[in-house]
């Protein structure tokens, strides 16, 4: 029996509803808590009471993905989101060790997850006659826009669809909650505003002005951070 068989009876069984066909989308985890993405720091510590600290350098010591699953998992986060003029790819964001994290996180993940990089190898298989790893760069793009369009795709790629959009989610999520993320979107967080003082035209209105005396000094933006200084007089030093 040659792998094509192999493959065509291994996903006409039970372990193919096993990994597919009970649905991709997970049982919403216990716990609310959006895990922290790795390409921002390390998981965990801020915030974070010792039991959780715990719990995730246990999740951290421990590896889901095989050597070769990893690599199409990296390929996979690079199809959907790739580097451009904006952003870096996927994986330079680290979302392959976000998703890594999920596996362990949300044990719910792992099935559909290792049955859908699976299937990969038996959907290229039919198509050109190699695993997904073995096929080039062009082939590969016609595998996925077999499942990466829930609205076109053929009945009999209804497991692979639903895989693929739980990997596109994992993927936007893990992307969009790093720095490259965040570069993307345009997001600078919370900064400290930058006061020049009262604007000339609404102090002139009540009869004020900035005294020439200090104006540079007191409204120099650069020197916002330094402690004002004053001499016995009152006076401003520096």
């Amino acid at each position: 029996m040659n792998r094509r068989e192999n493959l065509k009876l291994l996903f006409t069984g039970s372990l193919a509803s096993g990994f597919l066909f009970t649905g991709c989308g997970p049982e919403a985890p216990e716990s609310t808590e959006i895990p922290h993405n790795p390409s921002i720091g390390e998981f965990g510590s801020y915030g974070r009471t010792p039991e959780e600290i715990l719990y995730n350098e246990n999740l951290k010591s421990q590896t889901f993905f095989t050597e070769e699953e990893r690599r199409k998992l990296d390929i996979l986060v690079d199809i959907i989101i790739p580097a451009d003029d904006t952003s870096g790819s996927a994986t330079q964001a680290g979302v392959p060790d976000f998703i890594e994290f999920m596996m362990k996180d949300i044990p719910t993940y792992q099935t559909p997850m290792r049955g859908g990089l699976l299937w990969l190898d038996h959907l290229s298989d039919e198509m050109f006659g190699a695993k997904f790893l073995e096929i080039d760069e062009g082939q590969r793009l016609q595998v996925i826009d077999e499942i990466a369009w829930p609205d076109k795709a053929k009945p009999e790629n209804e497991g692979g669809v639903r895989f693929f959009n739980m990997l596109r989610n994992l993927t936007a999520t893990g992307f969009f909650t790093s720095e490259e993320g965040f570069k993307d979107l345009g997001y600078v967080g919370n900064r400290p505003n930058a006061w020049d003082g009262v604007p000339e035209e609404v102090l002139a209105k009540h009869g004020l002005q900035n005294d020439p005396k200090y104006k540079d000094v007191y409204l120099d933006i650069s020197t916002r951070g330094t402690i004002a200084q004053w001499d016995d007089e009152g006076n401003l030093i520096g």
